[in-house]
């Protein structure tokens, strides 16, 4: 059953034209940018990330740059730790370049990085509500930079 499965994920990366690496919590290191200083929502957390676009019919290598933040307490969701912050940031993540890989080829690497970002945005926000994606890091934050395959 892995061996089609493995052929599907394979097939997808060669019909699309690009690729995206798999986001690991770890990749989201968040660093607190508002303190949480009152009972209740409030506090935020943000997060930088440099990633390689691939496009796989030159090998051409495109760095999708953005930032993530989220907060550290929602009325809906209460206290979100760190660790939990990340888990559900390399979820939301893996799920949009799912959806972005499985639309029709992009004509750029760049293209493909701004879909990817606008897919990431919407689904964790609705993960966490006031949760958003960015063009720009934060200037606290420092650049995780995935390397290709990681």
């Amino acid at each position: 059953m892995l061996l089609p499965l493995r052929w599907s994920l394979v097939m997808l990366l060669i019909l699309t034209g690009c690729t995206i690496n798999h986001y690991l919590p770890r990749h989201f290191d968040f660093v607190t940018v508002v303190e949480k200083t009152k009972p209740g929502a409030d506090g935020w957390r943000a997060a930088c990330l440099h990633v390689p676009v691939i496009n796989t019919q030159d090998m051409s290598t495109f760095v999708c740059r953005f930032g993530v933040d989220m907060p550290i307490e929602t009325e809906a969701d209460g206290y979100l730790s760190v660790t939990l912050a990340q888990r559900i940031a390399a979820d939301c993540a893996n799920e949009a370049g799912r959806i972005v890989l499985s639309a029709p080829a992009s004509p750029s690497p760049g293209l493909l990085c701004e879909q990817f970002k606008k897919k990431f945005n919407e689904i964790l926000n609705r993960a966490v509500l006031g949760s958003r994606v960015k063009t720009l890091c934060h200037e606290a934050t420092t650049p995780t930079i995935i390397p290709v395959n990681q």
